[in-house]
């Protein structure tokens, strides 16, 4: 038999180790960088140019290398980091294998500058797709700047699966975050296409998270600081009350290198039990200090991954700890002993949720049919109001017959827990979630109106300014342009600000703009992973954040007008996430109850 067993080059065995630790431009930003910390860089400097497709710059001032180590820093498990096997269980750098710069080199056109301290001149190196294709004296500060260009230019497939330009640059400034959190002592700035996206002076811990993630978390932070024989714990918890929906803000450090445990993340969510929604997580930036022999960390290609020896121990102490600092600073859990119980409304609610309907289109009626029996026969318009028993009626007609006969009379809709809209029809009756409802009222006539015309929109009297951290001002430039043509009215105010003009006619300008455009947000956060084109995203997302709220005092005309939109709907019977609108509960399944 033949022989078919042959070693791999070193340009394709550096191309498939390139798969485990280069996956996308935010990849390479985070090797450098943490190269640059390694380095004992006081500052660090990262721009890039398409996302990073086209240009991964980071120039730090930190040691720079020699002649022969800027060589050799290119080959695979080349480091200065570990000498021996036992090295591995003292490591206290952020690289130690050897193998982020090999690989960037196998699937980029790399260029890199460095010079020691003391040197006149730096050396230079070009090396692609793992060949050097110069070495040279030139003239470079002290320090080290590297420019990785054209990133898996010779690996199509790998860069055909790359995200669109907005996706990855999310993912560069989330790699920024962790180690720009984890350093603070070091003056770290961002660019993209020239334009300043951070520029951080070197500062302590909490005004570091207050440059990342804007000013209003500053009086959010909680701090917490814990130390045994075993681990220093410390670092900063948010209030309950700047819970999101979305998981983005949330660090754990160990020994400064940032790494991924969900049974941590457990320990944290426990501590905040009956102070947050079940679909709500804390921020928090908690880092560990540990003996590096308590520890593996090499565990996962990317070293986000750690074994602990005392795991339990540590989450114990992680659990309490938080408790420990939310009660030190009051945030514990009230009661609320105001009984809202079944209101039936009069008075008229709070205005700018609704605003009557000068025309609706009648939707599509495929749906009526499941419902043949529970409510009055509609008329041809669906925007008509659901038919409502009236006590005339229910006092003139035998109960044995088509309508029910309740013995208690409503003439209006009823709100029910401030969430809920009650409507007696024909055949029982009907419960609507107010929010859920509005949601897809909104959802529909958002995506209505990105398809067609640009609709009006109402000024204020004063314009709001919204100050966002680098990654959310990112985020609504994306998506400005829709954004505006839905009826805001935002522009750029240099830096990471932005200005309100005005809000759609459709929302009252009281409903307080910032807060609504950071609910915008966050809600595109958490939908920029949907299979949907732009519109859908963005109408989803703007439907959840403006709807009505449950806990929202409503008036009859505005559950009148919740009723008769969303029937109006095309798809009435779920919201944009997938919840009910409304349920139905006909009378004998209700009489039934009465007699189990």
């Amino acid at each position: 038999m033949m022989d078919i067993i042959q070693l791999l080059p070193d340009a394709i065995a550096n191309q498939i180790a390139a798969g485990e630790v280069i996956q996308r431009p935010a990849s390479v930003v985070k090797e450098l960088m943490e190269n640059a910390v390694d380095a004992g860089a006081s500052w660090i400097q990262v721009l890039v140019r398409q996302a990073g497709k086209q240009l991964v710059q980071v120039v730090d001032n930190g040691s720079g290398m020699s002649e022969t180590d800027a060589r050799l820093c290119f080959e695979r498990h080349a480091t200065s980091k570990i000498r021996q096997a036992d090295d591995l269980f003292h490591i206290r750098t952020k690289g130690f294998r050897g193998e982020a710069l090999a690989s960037i080199a196998s699937v980029a056109q790399v260029e890199m500058k460095t010079r020691v301290s003391g040197e006149e001149l730096a050396n230079l190196i070009a090396i692609a797709g793992s060949r050097v294709d110069k070495q040279e004296y030139t003239q470079a500060p002290e320090g080290t700047s590297f420019a990785v260009k054209n990133l898996f230019y010779n690996v199509p497939a790998r860069r055909n699966f790359l995200k669109s330009d907005p996706v990855e640059m999310r993912h560069i400034v989330e790699e920024f975050h962790r180690i720009a959190i984890a350093h603070p002592q070091i003056s770290m700035d961002l660019y993209h296409q020239e334009e300043a996206i951070y520029r951080l002076p070197a500062q302590n811990l909490r005004q570091r998270l207050v440059a990342i993630f804007g000013k209003a978390i500053n009086e959010k932070l909680v701090p917490v600081e814990e130390e045994t024989n075993i681990v220093r714990m410390h670092g900063f918890i948010a209030k309950p009350d700047y819970a999101k929906k979305s998981r983005g803000e949330q660090y754990f450090f160990v020994n400064q290198r940032f790494i991924k445990s969900p049974y941590l993340n457990h320990a944290v969510k426990s501590a905040y039990e009956q102070l947050l929604p079940e679909d709500h997580h804390p921020f928090y930036a908690l880092f560990l200090e540990i003996d590096p022999e308590r520890i593996d960390v090499n565990v996962h290609p990317t070293k986000t991954e750690i074994k602990f020896q005392e795991e339990r121990l540590i989450y114990n102490l992680l659990k309490a700890s938080i408790k420990h600092a939310l009660g030190q600073f009051q945030v514990v859990p009230t009661l609320d002993f105001e009984a809202e119980g079944l209101q039936h409304q009069h008075q008229t609610g709070r205005s700018g949720h609704f605003r009557p309907a000068k025309e609706t289109v009648a939707a599509d009626q495929n749906w009526r049919k499941l419902y043949e029996g529970l409510q009055d026969p509609l008329p041809g318009n669906l925007t008509d109001p659901i038919p409502i028993i009236r006590p005339s009626q229910a006092n003139h007609q035998d109960a044995s017959g088509d309508t029910t006969q309740w013995g208690w009379e409503a003439k209006e809709p009823v709100q029910i827990l401030l969430s809920y809209i009650l409507v007696p029809i024909k055949s029982g009756m009907m419960l609507i979630d107010q929010q859920a409802a509005h949601e897809r009222i909104l959802y529909e006539q958002y995506l209505e109106q990105l398809s067609t015309a640009e609709v009006p929109s109402q000024r204020a009297l004063f314009p709001a300014t919204v100050e966002l951290n680098g990654g959310d001002a990112h985020l609504l430039k994306e998506y400005l342009a829709k954004i505006n043509q839905l009826g805001f009215e935002v522009e750029e105010f240099g830096g990471n600000t932005f200005i309100v003009h005005g809000l759609p006619a459709q929302l009252h300008f009281s409903d307080e703009p910032t807060h609504l455009v950071e609910q915008l947000l966050e809600e595109l956060k958490q939908n920029r992973d949907l299979k949907v084109d732009v519109n859908e995203k963005v109408a989803r997302s703007l439907a959840v954040s403006a709807a009505c709220k449950r806990g929202t005092r409503l008036s009859a005309l505005e559950m009148q007008e919740i009723i008769d939109q969303l029937f109006a709907c095309e798809l009435p019977f779920k919201s944009p996430a997938g919840r009910n609108c409304f349920i139905t509960l006909e009378k004998n399944k209700l009489e039934r109850l009465f007699l189990s």
